[in-house]
């Protein structure tokens, strides 16, 4: 199969990129850097360009897309000056690619996100839920992508996941292995509810996903149950041997972020066992597998 995959240099495209290699799969993949850092054929695209995006995938012709790509800083999202490039990316440059799939009538798969949800209550948010209503800019622009993907696509799968940490680039994991080495005791909000994901580990289903014609909505993180980003980072310092006091907060005592968070990013991923998808592994287990695989590539601990 011969698939196409934006947004290659970052966290989640990268580890795609990886996995659909290493099944013989023929990988072409995108974005906006000079080089890739994926070994894998590449092409230098910006998805808001229409003509660039429609010339470059009429002339490759893939079997499917994966696409990765998106504008994720959440509070820059928020900034006057930035949100007409955070449309541009996540509804433009979605609805380029997926107007382009609907012409070669190949599968689609999109990654989205809970932040398309209110963030409100306790119960786990299902895949085939309607009720949409974003509580930020990062999110209402990843809901319009979604209904792009939707309207133009017949074969696709839309993916929402949370919390995700991987090799290639920043996040949660990395910040508190940064900050631990520099502070005796560190703020951390619990009042923000969901399950870490790990790029590898998503990685695979895609790669499953994308090998099958079992199309529709999903929700995918790691397994392991529902936990808050003071809980995370407490785990992230006793498996990295930080001694590091970890004082839980409130979202409102923490203040400092621009945009609104979701407090329920709890996702219900039962329609994965229920169409025969295999589960992602425990959260632990990610969290130890990542930490032993930045110490191997030399970027510590």
């Amino acid at each position: 199969m011969l698939v196409f995959v934006t947004g290659v240099n970052g966290q989640l495209g990268y580890d795609t990129v990886k996995e659909l290699l290493s099944r013989g799969h023929r990988v072409i993949g995108s974005g906006t850097a000079a080089e890739c850092c994926c070994a894998c054929e590449y092409c230098r695209l910006d998805i808001t360009d229409t003509v660039a995006v429609n010339a470059a995938l009429m002339r490759i012709k893939p079997d499917a897309v994966i696409h990765c790509a998106a504008w994720t800083a959440v509070d820059a999202a928020e900034d006057e000056e930035n949100r007409g490039r955070v449309y541009a990316v996540n509804v433009d440059g979605t609805a380029n690619i997926a107007s382009v799939c609907s012409a070669l009538d190949c599968k689609l798969l999109y990654i989205s996100t809970d932040y398309v949800f209110d963030g409100q209550g306790d119960e786990p948010w299902r895949p085939d839920c309607r009720t949409y209503a974003p509580l930020n800019v990062y999110g209402r622009s990843k809901l319009e992508g979604e209904l792009a993907v939707a309207s133009a696509v017949e074969r696709f799968f839309i993916v929402r996941t949370a919390w995700v940490f991987g090799v290639n680039g920043k996040n949660f994991v990395r910040t508190m292995l940064e900050l631990g080495r520099t502070h005796d005791s560190l703020r951390v909000v619990n009042d923000q509810i969901g399950t870490p994901t790990y790029t590898p580990d998503l990685a695979r289903l895609l790669a499953n996903m994308i090998e099958s014609e079992k199309y529709g909505y999903y929700h995918a993180t790691n397994e392991g149950g529902f936990i808050s980003w003071y809980d995370f980072a407490v785990e992230i310092f006793r498996q990295a041997g930080y001694s590091v006091e970890v004082i839980p907060v409130s979202t409102a005592e923490y203040g400092l972020s621009k945009a609104a968070r979701p407090f329920n990013s709890r996702l219900d991923k039962g329609k994965l066992t229920q169409c025969g998808f295999v589960l992602l592994p425990d959260w632990k287990d990610a969290l130890s597998r990542y930490l032993n695989e930045i110490h191997a590539h030399g970027q510590g601990m």
